[in-house]
């Protein structure tokens, strides 16, 4: 099980961590790369040629135009999420619909600006289909969320 992170930027770093985290608490080995569709073009191909034969899924962060998750989805069948980055333009819109409004036949799943935590449960939710023991975790996951809301309700009655 592996999952890669892919931003444009370094300072997209800290929108991501808390999702590179929890995938780690998955038991999914994780690889993080600060590639660029536009200014290493070269390198973010050769890198997904590298791991087009043992990755699951890719998460691509990106702001303002975002082409990052389009440029990955385009070079390779491993799906892709998208996770747009706000930026000072248009507080993430911008990244936001450069990354939902891909051309017909070459899908990025698009998750919630700046949501590191989305982004990284979409690509174990993804790899789940492959990979039984995930959704058990997910599941746990989940009922833990929801006990939670439990004990703050109980709390306040």
């Amino acid at each position: 099980m592996k999952i890669a992170v892919v931003m444009g930027s370094k300072s997209d770093l800290p929108k991501l961590e808390s999702g590179i985290e929890l995938i780690k608490s998955f038991g999914v080995e994780v690889i993080v790369r600060v590639l660029s569709a536009h200014r290493t073009p070269l390198e973010l191909s050769e890198f997904l040629s590298e791991i087009e034969d043992n990755t699951d899924v890719i998460i691509a962060a990106a702001g303002k135009a975002a082409h990052l998750p389009g440029v990955i989805a385009a070079q390779t069948l491993i799906p892709v999420v998208g996770l747009p980055i706000k930026s000072s333009t248009m507080d993430g819109l911008d990244s936001l619909l450069s990354i939902v409004q891909m051309p017909g036949g070459i899908p990025v799943a698009t998750v919630t600006i700046d949501s590191g935590i989305n982004a990284g449960l979409m690509a174990v939710q993804i790899a789940s289909v492959k990979y039984p023991e995930l959704r058990t975790k997910l599941s746990s996951y989940r009922k833990e969320m929801a006990d939670k809301v439990l004990d703050d309700d109980a709390s306040i009655n």
